[in-house]
């Protein structure tokens, strides 16, 4: 069973060899095709309506663990800023805010992700695995606990994943599966504790004072919230020996 985990994101994220051929091969699997059914012909209205074509589409996502929604942003290959065009509220999230660093906390991770695979054959329905643990939470969680298989998933339950409903997850699978077909080799998801207005900030960091590591991976996810805001532009992030980030 390991080692088919550890084949999962090979068969599902790199068997699309081609742009035209990702969607193809990921129509072979049920569940892909009743989202397509049921929901194609709502994205495809989605991107119209925001003069995105699903032939060059680009994704980049945001979560919000207290607000208990995702955002869909999304532009044309050509195009130099994103839009928003979807939010997804959030069924069930369990933990609270603060990042996941240890197995078994119940925490759902906050940071800076990718979507590393597309299961279609999840418990959930359908499921898209999150890649924690990122080189931050390798090096500030507990290394021989760090926990994994991290998901956002349909259903209405949560131990650590994000779930937003079967119906939700079929409209956000045919939003990634056409990112992928366009060409898109990374989706990005950002993942925070709250909306960090400045006020929203201001009341976590004095609520949270004491915690360095919470404070530290804040202001990291602020530099990037604010940065997004202002240009519409996905930041570029590194990450640092420490654990921090070089977010430009």
């Amino acid at each position: 069973m390991k080692y088919l985990i550890l084949l999962f994101p090979l068969l599902f994220l790199k068997s699309g060899t081609t742009s035209s051929s990702f969607r193809d091969n990921q129509m072979n699997f049920t569940r892909v095709r009743e989202a397509y059914s049921h929901k194609e012909a709502a994205v495809f209205k989605t991107l119209a309506g925001h003069s995105i074509s699903h032939d060059s589409l680009q994704i980049y996502l945001r979560a919000f663990k207290t607000e208990k929604k995702i955002e869909v942003w999304a532009k044309n290959i050509c195009d130099p800023a994103f839009t928003l065009i979807k939010e997804f509220p959030i069924c069930e999230i369990s933990g609270t805010v603060g990042p996941k660093r240890r197995s078994h906390d119940l925490q759902v991770p906050e940071g800076f992700y990718r979507i590393s695979e597309l299961n279609p054959y999840s418990r959930y329905y359908l499921s898209m695995r999150i890649n924690y643990p990122n080189a931050s939470d390798s090096i500030r969680g507990n290394r021989a606990h760090l926990g994994n298989l991290i998901y956002i998933h349909g259903n209405c339950e949560s131990s650590g994943c994000i779930a937003i409903t079967d119906e939700r997850i079929k409209e956000l699978f045919v939003y990634c599966i056409e990112a992928y077909n366009s060409g898109q080799k990374e989706i990005s998801i950002t993942i925070f504790p709250q909306q960090l207005t400045d006020t929203n900030y201001a009341l976590l960091t004095k609520g949270y004072s004491k915690n360095k590591d919470k404070i530290s991976l804040w202001a990291d996810l602020k530099k990037s919230y604010d940065l997004f805001n202002q240009t519409k532009i996905q930041p570029n992030v590194r990450f640092l020996p420490d654990g921090t980030h070089e977010v430009k």
